[in-house]
């Protein structure tokens, strides 16, 4: 199959309940642009070096979503077309965050990324570091970043019970704080990967990370 099937078979797929990000880490422009050609707009990339190379040789009317772990020193240099940053795992990062994005004057959009597996190695905060986060004066004066969901990985297991569960747990979370301090604001919910996505659109995910079932692996 190619590019092109793949995407369009992920995309019927997930119906009108979750939007696709195609993972392209390490893939050349000549894969991204095969899906570009197919009309294909909405890519994910792990590292900022390597998305800042690709928007400068793509076509600009690309949607760059940052999926990786993302260090303060590195936001400047995609604070200017950045869509969408998956990984926010301190205020400190919001906060570099909202001065590159004022610099451009923009509103980066942003995910809180929150720990839900059941491995030391995944990044992210706990439920009561997030709202610790969202409910401080230090947040509310950011003007130029805007919380719009949350972020979580699951743990890398073969057991589907566990994964099912995490994502569950996130889900409820994510509920919880539109209920109470983020008084409906949040409306994306990015989880699941290739090997785990129907599993959690089933839960509810809005936004699916999918890089090998589309490009093939390695």
């Amino acid at each position: 199959m190619s590019i092109a099937q793949n995407i369009q078979q992920i995309q019927n797929s997930l119906g009108s309940n979750a939007k696709l990000i195609a993972v392209t880490k390490t893939k050349p422009v000549s894969m991204l642009m095969e899906a570009y050609e197919a009309g294909f707009k909405r890519y994910g990339e792990n590292k900022v070096q390597e998305m800042v190379t690709k928007y400068e040789q793509m076509p600009k009317d690309i949607e760059w979503h940052l999926i990786g772990h993302l260090q303060t020193n590195k936001v400047k240099y995609m604070a200017s077309f950045v869509a969408m940053i998956h990984s926010v795992d301190s205020l400190k990062l919001l906060q570099e965050i909202n001065k590159q994005a004022a610099k451009h004057e923009r509103v980066i959009d942003c995910l809180l990324q929150i720990f839900i597996a059941q491995e030391e190695t995944k990044f992210g905060l706990s439920e009561s570091e997030a709202k610790e986060l969202l409910t401080s004066d230090t947040f509310k004066a950011l003007k130029n970043v805007r919380i719009v969901g949350l972020m979580g990985m699951a743990s890398n297991t073969d057991n589907l019970a566990q994964i099912r569960q995490e994502f569950r747990g996130l889900k409820q979370f994510f509920d919880e704080l539109n209920a109470t301090i983020c008084a409906n604001s949040l409306s994306e919910l990015s989880m699941g990967m290739s090997s785990d996505y129907p599993i959690a659109v089933e839960e509810g995910s809005t936004l699916v990370r999918v890089g090998s079932a589309i490009f093939g692996s390695r």
